[in-house]
């Protein structure tokens, strides 16, 4: 069975409907998910209550970057991010700044 994971020059990589960024953020996921069953097993608790608890969170997994990659596409999620990093108005209650800005820039001119 061969995938086509790289459709061209300058486009984003496609790997069964994931794209771009979201193909490392499932590939973490699942390591963090081996490594917590690792953990979990060495712990010694019973594999009747870890195999549920890694099945429910890798399926939760699987759904939320899909969910994701399907919502916001290759870089809609970075840009979504930065836009709630922004604030909704700026306050001003003196002149004195931009008269500062002034002075300050070469010429006199802002």
């Amino acid at each position: 069975m061969i995938y086509q994971i790289n459709k061209g020059v300058s486009k984003p990589i496609v790997f069964r409907g994931l794209k771009a960024q979201y193909i490392a953020y499932l590939a973490v996921g699942l390591v963090l998910l081996l490594i917590g069953f690792a953990v979990l097993y060495i712990c010694g608790l019973s594999l009747w209550v870890i195999l549920p608890l890694v099945l429910a969170l890798g399926t939760g997994l699987f759904f939320s970057v899909f969910r994701l990659s399907h919502r916001f596409g290759e870089h809609g999620l970075t840009k979504h991010l930065a836009k709630r990093q922004l604030p909704d108005l700026i306050r001003c209650h003196s002149r004195r700044l931009f008269i500062q800005l002034k002075e300050s820039s070469p010429g006199g001119r802002i």
